[in-house]
């Protein structure tokens, strides 16, 4: 019986080992999931950098960064390059979904992978630096971005002479063109194809180790960009930008326009200088800058000296033009049509409804109680004025009033305090009644 209790439990160790260790041999291979959109700045690097650093502690077998981007920062750039190439995991880089590109620092980044993938109805390129002028920077900044392009290039066999003219040309070309000129290794629409496509294939590091790529029934552990840095790279967005400069200069306008409405002049301010901070981070012209600026004071005009509508005319057309202009298009950076309708829409109401009454509100005179009759003049009437009372006449009204001597009928009077509604009065003979004046009607029974 001992025997046989020693064997059952042995039996069942056996079994409860060959469970354990049954889902580690069975579980597929781990793929960290990221995503690059909008701008490339220092959040989404730090984002990036960390989560690719921490990718090996995790126990996963490749990363894999989607991106659709217009570009970003140098710097920021060059933190996730250098992340990408140093990295002991594969990281598969993927335009995508169709439509979207990796154009200016996404070009670098793309092919800063040892697996450069694109879906298709998606571009590559337009990389030629730009500064804050709108024109592109000095001949040794040009000239140093090629050299990097073409060597991130080289460092996976890919064409270094055609990767270059996304510098020196500001080429941009699908997807297609790309794979036929050996710029990226793989077009897939998604990414399921995308793993099924690479699965089991040899890849090179950028350190010249050599990786299997393990991504058959690959489960994707996403990490998404989230909390404050989350929320602080949504805001670096060209149209959100665009939004945020033009509204904060208006309300600053109007806090200038109309003073005492702090909440006007507090949100425009911080709207303006997060927009200043995106506009660091994006292909800005200063001519569109130049010309959103111009809007605003044309509307400004419009309000002050209104007529026929011209500056008006010229603030929307401005407006328009500068939102246009705002951004480099070699960049990737543009503001929407649409976001420049809509906002057609906001401007002429608030302009031309919401500024306009509120200026009509302070033109105003201010109202007027009892209390302003004290300090003005006017003529005693009727049988004059005395300690008893008697009638003056301010402002076309007449009062009852006292005074502390006698103030005889059409002689100056000026008003020194009101009692409810009796005035106090003093003589004032500035204000003499002229000779051969009307005289006054009597009370009856008065003397004239």
């Amino acid at each position: 019986m001992r025997r046989a209790r020693i064997a059952v439990g042995l039996a069942l160790v056996a079994v409860g080992l060959a469970v354990g260790t049954a889902p580690a041999q069975s579980a597929p291979p781990g793929v960290v999931g990221l995503r690059l959109d909008g701008a490339v700045d220092p959040l989404i690097a730090g984002h990036l950098v960390d989560a690719i650093a921490d990718a090996p502690a995790s126990g996963a077998s490749a990363i894999i960064i989607e991106m659709d981007t217009p570009g970003g920062l140098g710097s920021s750039m060059d933190q996730i390059t250098n992340a990408i190439l140093a990295s002991e995991l594969p990281v598969i880089g993927y335009v995508a979904p169709p439509g979207a590109r990796a154009a200016s620092a996404g070009a670098f980044i793309l092919l800063a992978c040892p697996v450069a993938a694109m879906a298709p109805g998606t571009n590559v390129g337009a990389s030629t630096p730009v500064g804050i002028s709108g024109g592109d920077l000095a001949d040794k900044v040009t000239n140093d971005a090629a050299a990097q392009i073409r060597s991130l290039a080289d460092t996976y066999g890919r064409n270094a002479q055609l990767a270059e003219t996304f510098v020196t040309d500001g080429a941009s070309i699908t997807a297609e063109e790309a794979l036929a000129g050996n710029v990226i290794d793989i077009i897939s629409p998604d990414r399921t194809s995308l793993f099924t496509s690479l699965d089991g294939r040899t890849v090179t590091l950028a350190g010249g180790s050599q990786v299997v790529l393990e991504l058959g029934d690959a489960r994707i552990d996403e990490q998404p960009i989230g909390g404050i840095r989350g929320f602080l790279h949504g805001l670096v967005d060209p149209n959100i930008a665009f939004i945020f400069f033009w509204l904060g200069l208006a309300l600053i306008v109007l806090e200038l326009l109309i003073p005492g409405h702090i909440f006007s002049g507090t949100v425009g301010t911080a709207m303006l200088l997060v927009s200043l901070v995106s506009f660091g981070m994006l292909p800005v012209r200063i001519i569109g800058l130049v010309l959103l600026v111009f809007s605003v004071v044309a509307f400004v005009v419009e309000i002050r000296v209104p007529g026929l509508g011209l500056w008006g005319l010229l603030g929307v057309v401005a407006r328009v033009l500068g939102g246009w202009w705002l951004y480099d298009p070699s960049g990737g950076a543009r503001v929407s049509p649409g976001i420049l309708l809509i906002m057609g829409g906001v401007v002429a109401l608030f302009f031309g409804v919401v500024v306009q009454k509120a200026m009509a509100t302070v033109r105003m005179p201010p109202a007027e109680g009892p209390e302003a009759v004290v300090g003005r003049t006017g003529l005693a009437i009727a049988n004059g004025v005395d300690t008893r009372g008697g009638l003056v006449r301010i402002d076309a009204e007449e009062w009852q009033a006292v005074a502390t001597g006698v103030i005889a009928p059409g002689q100056g009077v000026r008003v020194t305090r009101l009692d409810g509604l009796v005035l106090t009065v003093e003589p004032f003979d500035e204000h003499q009644m002229p000779a051969g004046a009307p005289a006054s009607p009597v009370e009856e029974g008065g003397s004239p």
